[in-house]
């Protein structure tokens, strides 16, 4: 394949990362497309072992729209497991490691997966009794399962070609899970090629190299992961974060992209040898997933080389706003505006479109839009919503306003979504898991700020009349059958919750009850009582 032939297929309206990664190894054999530690793949040797995963699941019967899932720490064999079943049409569900094994029981019957892939690290997660009969196979090449490497197809191998349409799903990852009833966010081809096609913007191309410290789980890492690939640049995973070994390998690679949630910029920016680390060759650096101080975004401009650049929008898809703070500098408290060829409107609680200036709901469409929750039709028409001509958007849960110059500030999450370290917890999945305790009346779980996280959840229980219960004991209980991202930092006693007039639990109210009592800290005292 010439040059010339590889910018036509970057052009093309739709196309698969597969190809891609085929077309870049033919012109670029020797140049690294995945890193982690002293280990690395070529886009050559990427190419062959794609074909060797490919070869693999057709083996074992997976046929296109089939799907796998993969339980795992990111690594070398994860990334190379996902865009080898990319190549055969199969579809991946990445699931967390840290999920209760009930969670991942549902997650894997929801996604009908047919093979489990994981690794030692998940062994809390899946125990003799999850996922019986399902055949495992150990990325690590651990006891867990059998070895990826007894399971891979011989070197040589080729899968028989598969013809991928844009509307087939790519993955299904899952918003949330604990309470038994996951949703599988479905996104088909069309959607990730559209995420990959937007990153020409950001200076993607074969001498990038992507420092990748979120898990491959997770739709932040995936919106950045991809297009360093279609792009013909080079992955470097870090499975684990911590602040100063990112700097040493940021220093060391020449890192030149990465995707960061605003907690590890905090702890980048705190760490007192940040300055004497080299990261001129930086370009661009991303993040998402969690609220951005302006103060933070503002420490990063004035001491971090490169651009800065915060996409604001939902794993769902359906509209993003962008904002390019390098050159917005005086609208560091907004999440930016509107992506090219994105519709970000405002409704009411109605369902009714506002006018500009209006405080509302925030909806969007763009080429990039979940097929819908999977096997959840219900749920899906809940996150829909249509204009006056049919036109479909995607309701976020986040109530925001767009100002004279058409930036966007978010004011509240209408869901109540919590997000600690990047991770979304969901308030609902925790409340049902206090209310389970025989001495639990009510409950209710809000965000805190916390120092560590960004924000991590507290509860506030109301316990049956006559129950004598300690705080502390209460808390073991509960997250011990809590994933590991979603556990309680602590408990407040209170008579009874706060309501409107119709019965709605004040969520407000409480996080300003405990913030009176308790400065935001990355370790909360159990045990306060909150009398109403």
């Amino acid at each position: 394949m010439s040059p010339q032939d590889l910018q036509s297929q970057l052009a093309a309206d739709f196309g698969t990362i597969a190809e891609l990664v085929r077309a870049h190894a033919q012109i670029a054999p020797g140049r690294r497309a995945l890193v982690q530690g002293q280990q690395s793949l070529s886009y050559a040797e990427l190419d062959a072992r794609m074909d060797r995963v490919a070869a693999s699941l057709q083996r074992d019967g997976l046929k296109m729209g089939d799907a796998i899932a993969i339980c795992a720490t990111s690594s070398l064999n994860y990334a190379l497991l996902f865009l080898g079943a990319l190549r055969a049409g199969v579809v991946v569900a990445p699931l967390a490691p840290g999920v209760t094994p009930a969670s991942l029981q549902a997650m894997l019957a929801d996604a009908d997966a047919r093979l489990l892939f994981l690794d030692a690290s998940v062994l809390d997660t899946v125990g003799p009794k999850t996922a019986e009969g399902l055949p495992r196979i150990a990325l690590d090449d651990s006891s867990v399962g059998l070895r990826f490497g007894d399971w891979l197809a011989p070197p040589g191998a080729q899968p028989q070609a598969v013809t991928v349409a844009p509307e087939l799903p790519f993955n299904i990852i899952y918003s949330s899970g604990t309470t038994g009833e996951p949703k599988g966010i479905v996104q088909p081809h069309s959607m990730r090629w559209a995420y990959s096609r937007r990153a020409v913007n950001y200076g993607y191309g074969p001498d990038t190299v992507t420092l990748s410290s979120t898990p491959l789980y997770s739709n932040t890492t995936l919106v950045v992961f991809f297009p360093t690939l279609t792009y013909g640049g080079t992955v470097v995973l870090m499975p684990k974060f911590d602040a100063l070994g990112w700097l040493h390998i940021a220093q060391q690679e020449r890192v030149t992209h990465a995707m960061l949630v605003p907690v590890q910029y905090q702890r980048l920016m705190a760490h007192p040898e940040f300055d004497r680390f080299d990261l001129s060759r930086f370009r661009y650096k991303f993040s998402t997933s969690a609220p951005f101080s302006a103060a933070l975004k503002a420490d990063v401009l004035q001491r971090w080389p490169g651009g800065l650049v915060e996409f604001y929008g939902m794993t769902e898809g359906g509209g993003s706003c962008i904002l390019e703070a390098h050159v917005y500098r005086d609208k560091l408290h907004t999440v930016g505006k509107p992506a090219a060829g994105h519709d970000i409107r405002l409704i009411d609680e109605e369902g009714r479109e506002l006018a500009p200036g209006e405080m509302g709901e925030v909806v969007g469409h763009s080429p990039g839009m979940m097929k819908g929750y999977h096997k959840r039709p219900d749920k899906t028409r809940e996150a829909e919503w249509f204009d006056a001509i049919g036109k479909r958007f995607i309701r976020t849960g986040d109530v925001g306003r767009f100002d004279v110059d058409g930036f966007l500030t978010l004011l509240d999450r209408r869901k109540d979504l919590i997000i600690s370290g990047g991770f979304n917890v969901y308030p609902s999945d925790l409340e049902t898991v206090l209310r389970q305790h025989p001495a639990v009346l009510e409950a209710a779980v809000v965000g805190v700020p916390s120092t560590q996280w960004g924000e991590t959840p507290v509860g506030f229980v109301v316990l049956k009349p006559g129950s004598a219960l300690g705080l502390g004991e209460l808390k073991e209980w509960a997250n011990a059958r809590l994933g590991k991202t979603q556990r309680l930092a602590d408990l407040t006693l209170i008579e009874e919750l706060p309501r409107s007039a119709i019965g709605k639990v004040l969520k407000r109210e409480l996080r300003e009850r405990f913030n009176e009592v308790v400065q935001p800290h990355p370790h909360l005292a159990v045990g306060k009582t909150v009398r109403g």
